[in-house]
This record gives structure tokens, sequence and C-alpha cells, in this order.
């Protein structure tokens, strides 16, 4: 599958479609560092983080500030829901047949790895794919990685605006039939510090250790 970012109207970078797989990656990598350039002139070079992020750093971001949708057991969660944790939220789904089984296996690799501290830690999987990731299938999905990690769902219009708020491209791609499309979708996680503010852009490919090292970051940082 395309590991693509979602380009919107008031950005000079071009559309997700028709671009190589190589093109959307570095269109993703452009469309993170773009966020961060952003932040740290909100923030001015003494305001930006001073941590040393393996990713890309989105400190003082003005988007990702928010998200609430059902969970996989019909509640109403939020990014407050897990204040006190560093909050990994990744959009994908559960027929993805690669960068969604990587990512979610390594979050789940990196929270055994912190022992306790890995209880402060907690994995967010929103469905790009509401029409077939039901709250069942999303819970089997889950418990297969990690049973404290939490999967939201919400209707195609919630999805649609947790995607925008994020900057998050998804698009199907047709099948042989109506039901076995696939999706192309932005291949990154968000990491989110305990205060709830996203701090780090981690695109897929870096690795466990690339993600471990910057969680660890936030769990150690003082405020």
């Amino acid at each position: 599958m395309k590991r693509t970012t979602n380009s919107t109207s008031s950005s000079p970078l071009p559309s997700p479609k028709g671009l190589s797989r190589r093109s959307l990656a570095a269109t993703g990598l452009a469309f993170a560092l773009l966020g961060s350039l952003a932040a740290c002139d909100q923030l001015g070079l003494g305001g930006a983080s001073k941590l040393a992020f393996k990713g890309v750093d989105l400190t003082g971001a003005e988007y990702a500030r928010s998200l609430n949708l059902p969970d996989q057991d019909g509640r109403s969660r939020s990014l407050a829901d897990f204040k006190g944790k560093v909050v990994v939220v990744f959009f994908g789904y559960t027929q993805c047949p690669d960068v969604c089984p990587t990512t979610m296996a390594e979050l789940a690799e990196v929270k055994r790895s912190l022992g306790a501290e890995g209880e402060r830690v907690q994995g967010v999987f929103v469905s790009v794919d509401p029409e077939r990731d039901t709250p069942a299938l999303l819970k089997a999905y889950m418990a297969s990685f990690d049973p404290s990690f939490v999967a939201l769902r919400g209707s195609e219009e919630q999805t649609k605006a947790a995607a925008k708020e994020f900057k998050v491209y998804y698009a199907k791609v047709p099948g042989k039939t109506p039901e076995s499309y696939t999706l192309d979708h932005t291949a990154a996680s968000f990491i989110f510090d305990p205060e709830g503010r996203v701090r780090v852009f981690s695109r897929y490919g870096s690795g466990a250790q690339a993600l471990a090292d910057d969680i660890k970051l936030l769990l150690a940082e003082k405020r």
C-alpha cells in the first residue's frame, strides 16, 4: 500500500493522486516539516522543543489538537481521557496488509520493552474504514497487539473530520469486488505528551527503536 500524507488546498504540496510511492513518502515528510517549521515560527526559537526527537518535532503545531470518537465498546473517547500518558495515535484499517499491523506491533513491542513505564503509554488506532471495521473486529484486532490499546471508529463524517484535524490523507482503492477495496492512507504516528499536546510525527519505517527513544524523551520530560 502507498504511504501518503494529505495536502490541503492552502498547501503548495502536490495532490497525492497519481504520485509514486517514493513521491508520496517525500510529500508526507515535506508536509510534516512544514508543520514543524510553523510551530517554530509561532513559538520562537527559544520556545521550540529542546528535545532531540528521532521523528519530526511538531511542538506547538496548530493541528492534531483534538480527537473525539466512539471506541470499540461504543464509549465516546477523547485525548483528555489519556492525560498523564504518552499517547500514540495512528490512522489505519484492520484489513491493511502491511503498514498498519507493523506499526501496531512495533508500538506493542515498545510498550513491553519499557516495563513498568509502559503503563504510561497508550496506543490509539483510528479506523479510516468504518464500513468494514466493526466494533467487534476492532476489539479483536487491538487484543492481538495489546489489550490496553484503544480503537476508535466514527461515522464517515466523523472520520473525515478527524482526518482533517490531523491532516491525514486516506482514499479507497477499488479491488476486484466492491468489498475487496484497499485504502491508501497516511503512514505515520502522532505522539502526544502526557499533557495531551502533539509533539512528534513518527514516520512509518523509522523502526521500533526510534519510536521508543521519542516516547522515553516525553516520559522523562519535565514541564
